[in-house]
């Protein structure tokens, strides 16, 4: 089995070499985003793809065009909520090969004489050379005003509070680099990655930062001797971006994760890591470095508890089936023939045992009045279900 992409090997042990080991978080960061060999900013080799059916995992867009729909309707409720601002913003970060942007935008305009599709900007920020060509090639055919779409390279670029409409995600917080950690003698410590010349190994060490102590004091957690787990800063400094750039209006974030009671509780005592590789799952993150994706699950009640400390209160925590019936789903697929392909796709979204439920739906607005949004006509869950737990 590969170790991984060559070069993208020799970078990543020329740094240890130069600066000893390094935080599990920085070799997660070079293994996906290094500029040149990253899994995600390398060019896909001829004749293959990393995200769909036939890549090495694919995403709700990928499935079928309802989520995106589904999102345009919401987004169009916003536009009242918000008194028709023009132009109406939608910023969405991390697009993948921009297939969600399509779906929105098709959406969109499929009333003539619109108003809400001729004041609508959308801004898509991607970092990677390779997926903005993709992105670009699948959505600059007519299907908004030239000038109003437009990308950026990142969250950064935006200026404060200026976002009038939506920023929405769609699988980003989980592909973030994560810190991994680890209980011993009640003490954390930190994985760090080292190289012995032929392969990767792990080493325990003090923690990098003090952020990953605070990280879990803010979640009053206290966990056992051995107990491994990951911790994604770079989430808290993402939502605390995304707070800044809102004026008014809503983020929408859909990502398969858990509340923070359940993704540090005992069930999970070796984390949630994992890495996709020709649509089979592993746990093996120093195999094919470069070469698969690697993943974390997401801690919704930090994101929740983080927004509310920037401004950015909490609308309504769904899951994605929850999410789409609420907008009309029924109706959606009320054509499609109950036997045919379209159809058996669509549920695929829908499916309480798979999508449906594994996939979140936390949504946040800033600027305006709690809304009543038709996404979170179900809501699956307590109203206190992200809510920090006391200290006993």
């Amino acid at each position: 089995m590969s170790i991984g992409h060559p070069q993208l090997i020799e970078a990543i042990a020329s740094e240890i070499a130069a600066s000893g080991p390094i935080p599990f978080a920085r070799f997660m960061e070079l293994a996906l985003y290094n500029p040149q060999f990253g899994y995600y900013t390398r060019p896909p080799e001829s004749g293959t793809e990393r995200i769909g059916w036939s890549g090495d995992f694919y995403t709700s867009s990928d499935v079928h065009p309802i989520l995106g729909q589904a999102l345009a309707k919401q987004a169009r409720q916003l536009d009242q909520l918000l008194g028709h601002p023009d132009p109406f913003t939608v910023v969405e970060m991390g697009p993948g090969k921009g297939l969600l942007a399509k779906h929105f935008l098709s959406a969109c305009r499929s009333r003539e004489q619109d108003s809400f599709s001729q004041r609508l900007r959308y801004v898509l920020i991607e970092r990677s050379p390779a997926m903005r060509a993709l992105q670009q090639a699948n959505l600059l055919h007519g299907l908004v005003e030239p000038g109003r779409i437009t990308w950026v390279e990142s969250l950064e670029s935006l200026g404060a509070d200026s976002v009038v409409g939506l920023f929405f995600s769609n699988e980003l917080p989980d592909a973030f680099p994560v810190h991994r950690i680890q209980v011993d003698q009640g003490q954390i410590r930190e994985l760090y990655v080292d190289y012995d010349g032929t392969r990767f190994i792990e080493r325990l060490q003090p923690p990098s930062s003090p952020d990953l102590q605070d990280y879990l004091t803010r979640l009053n957690l206290s966990l056992p001797d051995g107990y491994q787990t990951e911790i994604n800063l770079d989430a808290v400094r993402w939502m605390a971006q995304v707070a800044r750039a809102i004026d008014r209006g809503l983020a929408i974030t859909i990502d398969y994760g858990h509340t923070a009671q359940d993704l540090y509780g005992p069930d999970r005592a070796k984390g949630t890591l994992l890495c996709y590789y020709s649509q089979m799952t592993n746990e093996e993150p120093y195999v094919r470095v470069g070469q698969q994706d690697m993943t974390a699950h997401v801690d919704f009640s930090t994101l929740a508890t983080v927004g509310e400390d920037h401004g950015l209160h909490v609308t309504g925590f769904t899951n994605q089936m929850s999410f789409l019936m609420g907008l009309g789903v029924e109706e959606m697929i009320a054509h499609m023939d109950p036997e045919g392909p379209e159809f058996r796709a669509a549920i695929h979204l829908l499916r309480p045992e798979g999508m449906g439920r594994t996939f979140k739906v936390l949504i946040q607005h800033k600027g305006i009045a709690a809304p009543t949004l038709d996404g979170l006509t179900f809501k699956p869950f307590f109203g206190t279900a992200l809510a920090v737990q006391s200290a006993a």
